[in-house]
């Protein structure tokens, strides 16, 4: 099964696509304060070489304006400046060398203070993300709604939109997040079919490892699988270098990206004669570094392991002190189990350079 996606309009950030056809992108935010330029470099750096392809920067003061401009000199991505409350930053950041704003114009300051920053967007031709979460909704619509609904969350970023458009300004991604999985859902699902603009999607605030793991797994896969969402960031109360990982294993699950291992283990059982849990631990940091988006099987019984072998690229069926590595499904070497991970891994170095 393929997953249709919605057509949308395609933006730039930097010299990432966004929407149309380009693919589902990856996101994050750093968590280092934006004023120490080396701190939030290094994790810039990190970030992208977990493969994120954009990066978001809180921006709260002026000092954070003049660490950006440093900052947007030497990254590796493209920066999103995070903007609340005074337009004056957004408008800084932009010239400070951010790629993309995120603001949310209801807390801006009004009216005349967006368009002071529509126009230094569009003079220096970068997007606008209206960002909306549960927790800035504005007052009209919580007493119209009595909570921020979908509904009213919806209904805020349209407004924010059509100020926007006219203005004569289009360049622009939406987002909505609520740290309630359902209501995340079911906001870009109302909020997609009004209009035409990528959506970046995730849900806010979904805690730490696993819980936030599973809520954001949860919400952005239903969004995902009903091609909704252009680009994706998962939050979490940890590492942003996991919220990557984590991200890129959703839309692996979905077929919509390909980067790296997919590995298939089994769960254990009963029958299993080899320790299979620290086994795939075992093989999964071996494979850490390998890009190419091949699929390795790890079984540890005779009863699935050729069966679920077939439908790996390379494959190893462990038992008793030996194991039985497979290649497209077929067998292709024995090896003893001290040698297990060693031997994998250089069948797969064999499989990618195309030996096998």
């Amino acid at each position: 099964m393929k997953i249709e996606r919605k057509k949308t309009r395609q933006i730039r950030v930097g010299e990432v696509t966004i929407g149309g056809d380009a693919p589902v992108r990856v996101q994050s935010m750093t968590s280092t304060d934006t004023r120490d330029v080396r701190s939030t470099l290094e994790q810039i750096n990190r970030l992208a070489e977990a493969n994120c392809e954009i990066v978001r920067v809180a921006v709260p003061d002026m000092e954070a304006v003049a660490a950006l401009k440093k900052i947007t000199a030497e990254s590796s991505l493209p920066i999103i400046a995070d903007i609340h409350f005074h337009h004056k930053l957004a408008i800084e950041s932009i010239k400070a060398g951010a790629k993309g704003i995120r603001i949310n114009p209801g807390n801006i300051g009004g009216r005349g203070r967006v368009r002071e920053v529509v126009k230094i967007a569009k003079d220096y031709g970068i997007p606008i993300r209206i960002g909306v979460n549960s927790g800035s909704v504005e007052k009209d619509l919580l007493e119209k709604y009595g909570y921020p609904s979908p509904q009213a969350m919806v209904e805020s970023a349209i407004r924010h939109v059509r100020m926007l458009e006219d203005m004569d300004f289009f360049d622009i991604k939406i987002s909505i997040k609520s740290s309630r999985v359902l209501d995340t859902v079911e906001s870009n699902r109302l909020l997609s079919k009004e209009v035409d603009y990528p959506l970046h999607i995730g849900v806010t605030e979904a805690g730490p490892v696993p819980e936030g793991i599973i809520k954001s797994s949860v919400g952005l896969g239903i969004l995902l699988s009903e091609g909704i969402g252009d680009t994706i960031r998962v939050s979490l109360t940890d590492d942003p270098v996991k919220e990557v990982d984590t991200a890129y294993e959703i839309l692996k699950s979905l077929g919509l990206r390909t980067r790296g291992i997919n590995i298939i283990s089994c769960p254990t059982c009963g029958r299993i004669e080899i320790d299979v849990i620290s086994l795939t631990k075992k093989v999964k940091e071996r494979l850490k570094d390998i890009d190419e988006p091949i699929t390795v099987s790890i079984l540890g019984c005779v009863v699935n392991g050729p069966g679920e072998a077939a439908e790996a690229d390379v494959a190893l069926a462990g038992g008793r002190h030996m194991g039985l590595i497979y290649v497209r499904g077929k067998p292709y070497k024995k090896v003893k189990e001290e040698e297990m991970v060693e031997e994998l891994y250089k069948t797969v170095i064999d499989y990618i350079e195309g030996k096998l």
